[in-house]
């Protein structure tokens, strides 16, 4: 452990012996994490999270008498605490629950390791790694729900008033993002007129799960775009692992491999510049929750180009990163919580004829 550096103390749940002892010896690879307790099930979990009080919970989904899901809705009721999803993302009955999780309040995904003699084992493991130290950091675990029936905010009514119609929507998101991008897909109105391209952030293997869990829950059209694609209105296209995704101006979705921007591919930057480039001032960008400062940058040239921009707000936020660098830039037309960037979009899309 380096001088002056915290210790990470980590509760691991996990009703498989073996792959509690696997976790255990990952985290515990690095000097700066201490696994504290361990637990095999949701109710040993939430009572060793009030016992030891750990700064990150790493959580299986699938165990006896208590799931995952319950452990971390009670957890983050009681006692919240920074959890990361440890899923066998192969799992097909496993991936949907892992995002009902994320729903109930955890931060982040990660893939189960397969065992130290498997060839993904070094980048599972360093991707566990790298996500405990991430969540750890984050001090006060917020999480967004719609909010029903909620009375508009004053001056919604007037969002779309002498404004062009958006004829794009371009949404980028990293940490905490699931959530939201499904509470925001939820909310807009039936026959959106304008389709919606997304650069989520998510661990290699989910997206697939990500994407299942929003066409089930949303109440449109999602899927992972695939190059050439023509986006049409009122329907979700995310970019898929590993190639940066366009869109040109005839709503053709273009996908081709790049070296990451901003440690990204698919990067949201890559994104904001094209919907910049092909819609100008027809277009909508959206910068909602996660580390780092992707797509900031791209979102004020947005901007500049007379764009609707907008960026999540702070209190909602699970890491404020993307969005707070957009508005340290001056980049956010607007700076909202989700449901009134629902508000926002549906006033300035309007409906399919």
């Amino acid at each position: 452990m380096t001088e002056g550096s915290k210790t990470i103390r980590v509760l691991v749940v996990e009703d498989s012996p073996v792959v509690r002892d696997l976790l255990v010896y990952i985290l515990e690879s690095d000097p700066e994490i201490h696994v504290v307790a361990t637990a095999g099930d949701g109710y040993e979990a939430i009572e060793r999270a009030q016992k030891e009080r750990p700064d990150v919970i790493t959580m299986d989904v699938h165990m006896p008498r208590l799931d995952g899901i319950e452990a971390v809705r009670k957890i983050m009721t009681t006692n919240p605490i920074p959890t990361v999803i440890i899923s066998a993302s192969v799992d097909e009955g496993e991936v949907g629950d892992t995002f009902r999780a994320l729903e109930a309040g955890a931060i982040a995904v990660c893939e189960k390791p397969q065992g130290m003699t498997h060839p993904l084992y070094h980048a599972q493991a360093r991707r566990i790694v790298q996500t405990v130290r991430m969540v750890s950091e984050i001090k006060v675990v917020r999480r967004w729900k719609p909010s029903g029936g909620a009375s508009p905010a004053s001056g919604v009514s007037n969002w779309g008033e002498g404004c062009p119609r958006i004829e794009l929507v371009a949404i980028g998101a990293s940490t905490g993002g699931p959530p939201v991008l499904c509470g925001i897909l939820s909310g807009l109105s039936k026959g959106f007129s304008a389709p919606i391209l997304i650069v989520q952030h998510i661990a290699p293997g989910f997206l697939p799960g990500l994407v299942g869990w929003l066409t089930a829950t949303a109440g449109l059209p999602v899927e992972i775009a695939t190059d050439a694609m023509i986006a049409r209105p009122g329907h979700a296209y995310v970019a898929p692992d590993g190639v940066h995704m366009e869109i040109q101006r005839t709503c053709v979705i273009r996908l081709a491999q790049g070296d990451p921007v901003n440690g990204m591919c698919p990067s949201v930057s890559v994104l904001f510049q094209s919907a910049a480039k092909s819609f100008g001032r027809s277009a909508a960008g959206v910068l909602l929750t996660g580390m780092g400062r992707d797509g900031a940058d791209e979102l004020l040239l947005m901007k500049e180009k007379g764009a609707l921009t907008i960026a999540q707000d702070k209190e909602s936020s699970v890491i404020h990163g993307m969005p707070g660098e957009a508005i340290k830039l001056g980049a956010a037309d607007y700076v909202l919580r989700p449901d009134k960037i629902v508000q926002l979009l549906n006033s300035r899309a309007g409906r399919q004829p």
